[in-house]
């Protein structure tokens, strides 16, 4: 144990005589586990932000979209063509077990008076379930029923975003606005949700019975779309297939024919959603690690330039008793310290780094705690590789030639 310790403290000893180079030397690691951890840490940041959007959408949700339709060469998109209707709700939420909750979706847009105010907001026709599916809490007031849907009620539940640019800090419960000229009450107040996944503010919305929607505001007689909670995340799947199948039953959709809607589960949009984050993470770090193969082949250039500076130390060290494997272990104590070291002031740099864009620049960071220790052991593997080759040099120098060296 005590030659072991006589050895490291001669490798430390080595390195602090010339602190200048031991610190160019370690240049290469800093910038490089400091870079590595910079873009995980953004990488992984976006990736969380995408997440934690996603599921503001609700818990086991399958989102079904009427079809779309094409008119001289435009396509209108999912939704568009009307494919879909209330009996359709019905049916699902009657006939296929595992089913929780179903919301219709009515969408529109219009302008909002509320007073000597008014506001431009995206109006949404929904269901009494809507806010147990979307685990969107009211900040005040009460949800509409079941009652407020079949008479078509002209009442309404305000985003935090709408319900400021009309009523700035009051309480907007209890107040009447207009949409479209028509005054609607308002009886509730949404919590904030924040942006989406596409960047909008799920905020700037007022919620509407679906019927006041269809009767009052749009004139239509179909949905753009519908919310569906399951049971349990277990049978997602089976009820993603089974509403397919009613669906193209009810629809008199022939097989092999397309379907004239389109389904998609939260899983589905978080795997397409993040697919592209999580490439470019991987990418990033990927040339970011390039650095630190640079670091490494600058610690081997440096080490084997030592090993000839010191070549006479090393013969007087051998002639006093010193093995082989003493200098060996020596040079590659002294690489290791310089990868080690290296990397912990990289991961430092890094963690800065991205603390500090998350605050000027707004950008989403997360440093994973798995990444953190991979780059520290990445690195003294750095160490490890590209330093045993000097060391292994310097520990086969014949004694008498290294006595003689000048």
């Amino acid at each position: 144990m005590s030659r072991i310790l006589a050895t490291l403290r001669i490798a430390l000893m080595a390195l602090l005589r010339n602190k200048m180079r031991t610190f160019l030397t370690m240049l290469g690691i800093i910038i490089g586990v400091g870079a590595v951890i910079a873009m995980i840490s953004i990488g992984t940041g976006a990736r969380a932000q995408l997440e934690q959007q996603i599921a503001s959408l609700g818990q086991n949700v399958i989102m079904v979209f009427s079809g779309s339709f094409r008119r001289g060469g435009v396509a209108s998109g999912m939704g568009g063509a009307g494919t879909l209707e209330l009996s359709d709700v019905r049916a699902i939420a009657d006939e296929i077990p595992g089913v929780a909750a179903v919301s219709p979706e009515v969408r529109a847009a219009g302008q909002l008076i509320a007073g000597n105010r008014n506001w431009n907001a995206q109006l949404t026709g929904v269901g009494p379930d809507y806010l147990q599916i979307r685990n969107w809490p009211l900040a005040a007031g009460t949800m509409f029923a079941e009652a407020e849907v079949r008479t078509a009620a002209k009442v309404a539940l305000l985003g935090s975003t709408v319900a400021r640019e009309l009523f700035g800090d009051g309480d907007p419960v209890g107040e009447i606005i207009r949409i479209r000229n028509i005054p609607f009450v308002v009886m509730g107040l949404l919590s904030t949700k924040g942006t989406s996944m596409m960047g909008s503010d799920q905020d700037d919305i007022v919620l509407v019975p679906y019927t006041s929607a269809m009767k009052r505001l749009t004139g239509s007689t179909t949905i753009r779309g519908m919310l569906i909670q399951t049971e349990s995340a277990q049978v997602m799947s089976t009820v993603q297939q089974e509403i397919t199948d009613l669906l193209r039953q009810r629809h008199r959709i022939a097989e092999g024919a397309d379907d004239d809607f389109t389904i998609r589960t939260q899983a589905e949009i978080t795997e397409f959603a993040t697919s592209t984050s999580r490439i470019m993470t991987v990418l990033l770090g990927a040339i970011a690690s390039v650095s630190l193969v640079v670091g490494g082949i600058g610690i081997m250039n440096i080490m084997l330039v030592s090993v000839t500076e010191r070549t006479r130390e090393i013969g007087i060290r051998m002639s006093v008793g010193a093995k082989a494997r003493d200098i060996l272990f020596q040079f590659l104590i002294e690489a290791i310290v310089l990868s080690a070291l290296g990397g912990l002031i990289g991961i430092a740099l890094g963690v800065g780094a991205s603390t500090f864009l998350a605050r000027q620049m707004n950008w989403p960071t997360l440093t994973p705690v798995n990444a953190v220790v991979l780059a520290f052991l990445f690195s003294a593997a750095i160490g490890i590789f590209f330093g045993f080759y000097p060391a292994r040099k310097a520990a086969r120098l014949d004694p008498i030639e290294s006595l003689r060296y000048e």
